[in-house]
């Protein structure tokens, strides 16, 4: 069997990354993805955030230029889904749908993906009204009306953002207070285009060809509302990848793989890169920037263990 110098699982911003400084440096580098390029990146039809692209990219096709950089200098994909890693040891072996994989180092790039409210036609409306970021696709709605769901950091900064751009923003939580840090407070309550519907959870999306409104339901009295708006953005928090290796990687309390600006693990040659490992930011420009410093660090990890 073939002993690859890097394999990455993964083929977002953070694993391509990894993959093309890897290849350039002269390793062996495979990755394994089990969709397409991109990740969560690529269901986003406009990225206006990831410099170079004056007037934005797709996010697909921003994924397919990221393949096609890493593989021009070697790299190898094999679309495959993984199914358990053994990840001890000097070789690690990555058990997938199409066989065995084996690898001196490895690059984690699993991602994060946001978490649902779990109402009908949700997953079927994503790009038509349903989206789960603001910095992403918060331009789509200048002028116009947004509900943000969730009470917790991210929702309030998603509601910040939001306030900056929408006609108006109107922030949907099950409790009667946010659960945001207090620096978030104040600065919302103050924006004269943020309305609150506390003690309320989403029942129901209203669409046509897109989202055209929503139906709210009291937790208290189980009365029913509804609100009339452009888009919904659900920040109801994310749920890391982490499945495969949580038995085997230190994770935090909120699943993420431990690791930090080195993308270095608690086992020697595993790098955590993109939006699996703790971090204060997740967007494509950071995971790109992890995925430079693991491949550096796995790079040295060769050098040392020969």
């Amino acid at each position: 069997m073939n002993i690859y110098d890097m394999i990455v699982i993964g083929g977002g911003p953070g694993g391509y990354t990894a993959a093309l400084y890897g290849a350039r440096a002269g390793l062996n580098v495979l990755v394994l993805e089990k969709l397409s390029a991109g990740g969560q990146m690529a269901l986003t039809s406009q990225i206006d955030n990831y410099p170079g692209f004056e007037e934005g990219i797709d996010g697909f096709l921003l994924g397919e230029k990221m393949q096609a950089g890493a593989e021009r200098f070697g790299a190898e994909t094999k679309l495959a889904e993984v199914f358990s890693v053994d990840l001890s040891g000097s070789v690690k072996t990555i058990h997938t749908s199409e066989g065995d994989f084996q690898s001196k180092t490895v690059v984690l790039a699993t991602g994060a993906n946001p978490r649902s409210l779990g109402v009908a036609n949700e997953k079927e409306l994503i790009g038509r009204g349903v989206n789960y970021c603001a910095a992403c696709d918060g331009m789509f709605y200048r002028g116009k009306t947004v509900v943000v769901v969730g009470g917790g950091n991210t929702a309030a900064a998603d509601a910040m953002l939001l306030s900056r751009v929408a006609k108006k923003v109107i922030l949907v939580h099950r409790r009667d207070t946010l659960r945001a840090t207090k620096i978030y407070h104040e600065p919302l309550m103050k924006a004269e285009n943020v309305e609150f519907r506390w003690n309320s959870t989403v029942s129901e999306l209203l669409y046509d060809k897109k989202i055209t409104g929503i139906i709210i339901k009291d937790v208290n009295t189980g009365e029913e509302s509804q609100i009339d708006c452009d888009g919904i953005f659900i920040s109801v928090g994310r749920v890391p990848a982490t499945e495969l290796v949580k038995n085997q990687l230190d994770l935090d309390a909120s699943g993420y793989v431990i690791a930090d600006e080195s993308t270095k693990t608690n086992l020697p040659g595993i790098f955590a890169v993109g939006d699996v490992r703790t971090k204060a930011l997740r967007q494509v420009v950071t995971a790109v920037a992890d995925g430079a410093v693991a491949a550096h660090h796995a790079e040295e990890y060769l050098l040392t263990a020969e």
